[in-house]
């Protein structure tokens, strides 16, 4: 019993597990569920009561009787994603597509014209449905991750079209999980909610029973009359929350010097075994004053009324259960949060916001707002430093001074838009080739903005060969964007827009220095400028 007590408690339950706990008739009715031509399936509860392990199961049982599987969660999505529509419902298409191990056919779908969520219909019902011939299971996991997104309710009410779909031979074969910690706190019209629809699933906590049988599979017998003490008091403190239950035995288990007893005593202090957890709970608590507020309320009254919001927040977080008044959802919780000094925690998170902001504030100060390099001031402070660290190891020192040819005569022949789209181009042209050269060596290649068109470039630890194939290839990657240059004129380098560059390397010494450096690269960029622009001349210091 001891190897199989190891198994992590803070993960999902694999679907074999012993430790997984049926709680009748939950596993049987989504099974039969299941089977239902364009059911909905939701889900609910809150976090860590084992939402992921039903899920799982339900899925072994869909791929028993020869359906397709999906598993989606919303967490595993960019910020980018879920602010934009159309990536958002790309990314899910293309999503489900790799989980079928098919072919990611979304460009040759997507039609501007008739908008996301038919094309997303489409994509499934033409393409990815087609494919299967057999229902397709589509888990949504995380689901109330994206409510405070831009994207919800068009996805939301899209997947309520679905499931009204009835008389579409194709869309009746999605059998939907929706899966989420919290009540929908997001505006839906009644019509349009997946929410009001198909079965409702919430995990209730573990009976005394269940916590008996729980303790059995790890081999204690708490069902005695001299030990069944133990499940009671632990479904006192805990409130028969699974996972807290679970965690509570396996430490009991594999800790044979801690007893019941002590365990139980120092459950809500920092020496606790549950510590780490509630202070994860904790931190999410203190960034929205809102919850502390509301924590501080029901310590102070036992129970409360609470706004729809916070009280679906806390919810989700496992803290209070819902009914007529909010109240704490077990004792465990009310004996941390008692502890627990809120004015001084709010006081610490003044300070950390603070140091993130001046951390914010310093980054802006170096960064160039046009191209997002870095700018003038940083470079020069870190020409002077890396000279210096370098000097110590007799280590070379190459720099890149390039400078856009004929700019002035760009920007007066078209406009000041066009000139700062083609300076971002090229600084992102500088960005790739700088990003790639610094995988290798101990020091970052560091490229910044100097002034209009100028662009400089610092090269610790690299020799002048580096440098100059360094160089070479941002040159000519600049001619391979093909920006047109102006016509007006006469004499100009190219019919594109070109770059001039200079290249020095010295090997760092105590009677050299870093603004001679400058200079002699800043001369050797003249000299590509004299020489008719659109090359790279080279000098060693």
């Amino acid at each position: 019993m001891r190897s199989i007590a190891k198994e992590p408690p803070d993960e999902a339950l694999h679907q074999s597990s012993i430790f997984y706990i049926e709680r009748p008739p939950i596993e049987a009715t989504v099974c039969q569920e299941i089977t239902k031509e364009g059911c909905i399936i939701r889900i609910k509860s809150p976090q860590k009561m084992g939402k992921t392990s039903l899920v799982l199961r339900l899925m072994k049982y869909a791929k028993k009787v020869l359906y397709a599987t999906v598993y989606i969660d919303f967490q595993q999505a960019d910020k980018d994603i879920l602010c934009s529509e159309d990536k958002f419902f790309r990314w899910l298409c293309a999503n489900i597509s790799k989980q079928l191990q098919l072919n990611i056919l979304v460009n040759q779908y997507w039609d501007s014209e008739i908008g996301n969520k038919v094309n997303c219909t489409l994509y499934l019902k033409n393409y990815i449905l087609q494919q299967l011939n057999v229902p397709l299971v589509l888990v949504l996991n995380k689901l109330d991750y994206i409510f405070e997104y831009p994207i919800a309710t068009s996805f939301l009410t899209l997947l309520r079209s679905w499931h009204d779909a009835k008389y579409d031979v194709d869309l009746k074969q999605i059998r939907l999980v929706l899966v989420h910690s919290t009540e929908i706190y997001i505006s839906l019209n009644i019509n349009q909610s997946p929410f009001n629809v198909g079965l409702l699933v919430e995990l209730p906590e573990f009976t005394t029973k269940q916590i008996q049988e729980l303790a059995l599979r790890y081999g204690l017998n708490w069902s005695s009359t001299i030990n069944n003490r133990y499940a009671f008091q632990l479904k006192s403190l805990l409130g028969g929350h699974p996972y807290l239950v679970r965690m509570f035995i396996h430490n009991l288990v594999n800790n044979p010097n801690s007893t019941f007893d002590e365990l139980l005593e120092q459950s809500h202090t920092y020496q606790g075994i549950y510590n780490s957890y509630l202070r994860g709970i904790l931190a999410t608590v203190i960034q929205h004053p809102e919850l502390v507020t509301a924590l501080k309320d029901l310590m102070y009254h036992g129970e409360i009324f609470l706004n729809n919001i916070v009280a679906y927040k806390l919810e989700s977080l496992g803290l209070i259960k819902v009914n007529s008044q909010c109240t704490f959802s077990c004792e465990l919780y009310k004996k941390y949060f008692a502890t627990q000094n809120f004015e001084e925690l709010n006081v610490w998170r003044y300070m950390k916001k603070l140091q993130k902001d001046n951390k914010t504030l310093r980054s802006l100060s170096n960064t160039d707002e046009l191209t997002q390099l870095n700018n003038r001031r940083y470079f020069d402070t870190m020409l002077h430093q890396l000279w210096f660290m370098l000097v110590e190891k007799e280590a070379p020192m190459s720099m890149i001074i390039l400078d856009i040819d004929h700019l002035k005569i760009y920007n007066q022949s078209y406009d000041r838009i066009k000139g700062d789209d083609c300076i971002k181009k090229i600084a992102n042209v500088i960005q790739e080739v700088v990003s790639d050269f610094s995988k290798v060596g101990l020091y970052q290649i560091q490229a910044v903005r100097y002034s209009g068109g100028e662009f400089a470039i610092l090269l610790p630890g690299k020799t002048l060969d580096i440098a100059i194939q360094v160089a070479e290839i941002i040159r000519t990657k600049v001619k391979d964007l093909n920006i047109l240059q102006t016509q007006k004129y006469f004499g100009l380098t190219a019919p594109i827009v070109t770059i001039s560059l200079g290249v020095i390397c010295a090997v760092t010494n105590a009677d050299k220095s870093p603004i001679k450096l400058m200079e002699m690269a800043r001369q050797a960029l003249y000299q590509s400028k004299n020489d008719g622009r659109d090359c790279i001349s080279v000098d060693i210091y």
